[in-house]
């Protein structure tokens, strides 16, 4: 099947990133990346297309998407939070932010029913010293306590 640019279909998505990255070698792990900054995730139906793309078998893929917790299978929330699990902020308190995630109803991988916010953990976001850190929406925070991590899951992200 030819497909169009204009083709905003998972298919068309994944057969375009596909095409783009077609002469590199181990182009799986890019397309992967530019499927999900399209898509917001990596859905279910991508995984055959991938699989053809890439004569892979289906568990090939799905086995490299589950690998890799930078992949989602469902679109995240509006505002992503990225907790911080090194070494250097376990040190310096991030469990008490994951333990004020959960309180509020978010474990690390969730996303709240209204779509409105996801946390993650991550294991550096490489800002050891100010830790515990955590980021939201791609804006880094350090010295994050309970109190800022609850303003930051209620989407208020100021400085």
């Amino acid at each position: 099947m030819t497909v169009g640019v204009d083709d905003g279909s998972v298919e068309g998505v994944v057969r375009r990133a596909a095409a783009a990255h077609r002469d590199q070698r181990g182009a799986l792990l890019p397309v992967l990346h530019s499927v999900q900054a399209e898509l917001g995730c990596v859905p279910q139906e991508a995984i055959t297309v991938l699989a053809d793309e890439f004569n892979l078998s289906r568990a090939d893929v799905h086995g490299v998407v589950t690998f890799y917790h930078d992949f989602r299978r469902e679109p995240a929330g509006r505002t992503l939070v990225r907790i911080c699990r090194a070494e250097a902020c376990q040190a310096l308190g991030a469990e008490r932010l994951v333990a004020c995630a959960r309180e509020a109803g978010l474990a690390p991988g969730e996303t709240r029913a209204d779509g409105a916010v996801t946390v993650e953990q991550v294991f550096c976001l490489g800002n050891c010293a100010l830790g515990p850190s955590v980021e939201a929406d791609g804006r880094l925070y350090g010295r994050v306590d309970p109190a800022r991590l609850g303003a930051l899951l209620d989407g208020r992200t100021s400085s």
